[in-house]
C-alpha cells in the first residue's frame, strides 16, 4: 500500500511533465504523419506516371530513406544540418526526419496501390473521353484508396513509435519525460508502464481511425 501511495503522490507531482511530454509525442507524431503523408502521396503518383528523371530521384530517396534506420536519420538530421551550418531545433529536426521517412515508406504505398489498379479501368476511362488528371482523380485513386490504408496505417503506428527516440537529441517527449520522473522518484515499473499504456492508447487510436477509412472506402469496388 505504502508503494502505491508514493508511486500516485509522485504521479500527481509529475503530472504536468508526463502530460507535457505526451502532447509533445502527439505533435511529433501528427507532424510526421502529415507531412509523411503529403510527400508520399505526391512522391507515389510521381513514381508511377511521372516521367523517368523523375522517377529516377524519387527511387533515390525511397530506397535510401527505407533502407536508413530511424535512428540515424534522426541523427543525421540533428547534426549534420548542424555542421551544414543551418540551425534548427531538436524538435524540429526530429519532424524532418520522421516526416522524410514516413514519405518515402508512404510513397512506395501509393505507387503499389496504384499500380495495382487493372489496366482496364484506365482503359475504360479513356474511352469515355476522361484526361489524364481526370483518370486520375475519379477512376483510379478511388479504388487505389482502400489499398493505401493498411500500410499507411502501419506507418503512422511507426511514426509514433519513432517518436520516442527523439529522447537521444534532447526532445523532452513521453519517453523521457518518464525517464526525467523516473530519475527523480526512482520509481521504475509503474511509470514505464503508464508511458507503455499511453503509446498503446495513440497506436489504438490510429488502427481505430484506420478501420473507419476501410469501411468507408469498402463500397469501392476494383
Amino acid at each position: 500500500m505504502d508503494g502505491q501511495q508514493t508511486f500516485w503522490q509522485a504521479a500527481w507531482i509529475a503530472r504536468f511533465a508526463l502530460l507535457n511530454g505526451l502532447l509533445a509525442t502527439i505533435e511529433l507524431s501528427l507532424l510526421s504523419i502529415a507531412i509523411g503523408t503529403i510527400i508520399g502521396s505526391l512522391g507515389g503518383i510521381a513514381l508511377q506516371y511521372g516521367a523517368w528523371p523523375l522517377r529516377a530521384l524519387l527511387r533515390i530517396y525511397v530506397d535510401t530513406l527505407r533502407g536508413i534506420p530511424v535512428l540515424v536519420l534522426i541523427l543525421a538530421s540533428y547534426y549534420g544540418l548542424s555542421l551544414a551550418k543551418i540551425q534548427i531545433s531538436a524538435f524540429t529536426a526530429g519532424v524532418v526526419a520522421l516526416g522524410g521517412f514516413c514519405g518515402a515508406h508512404v510513397s512506395e504505398t501509393v505507387r503499389g496501390a496504384l499500380g495495382s489498379i487493372p489496366i482496364g479501368q484506365t482503359e475504360a476511362a479513356k474511352a469515355i473521353g476522361l484526361r489524364p488528371f481526370q483518370r486520375l482523380w475519379y477512376v483510379i485513386v478511388p479504388q487505389a484508396l482502400r489499398r493505401m490504408v493498411g500500410p499507411w496505417v502501419n506507418t503512422a503506428v511507426e511514426m509514433v513509435k519513432g517518436s520516442s527516440l527523439l529522447a537521444i537529441i534532447g526532445v523532452v517527449e513521453l519517453l523521457l519525460a518518464t525517464k526525467q520522473v523516473i530519475a527523480r522518484t526512482s520509481i521504475v515499473i509503474p511509470f514505464y508502464l503508464v508511458a507503455c499504456l499511453a503509446y498503446l492508447l495513440l497506436n489504438f487510436a490510429i488502427a481505430q481511425a484506420g478501420a473507419l477509412l476501410e469501411r468507408r472506402f469498402s463500397y469501392i469496388k476494383a
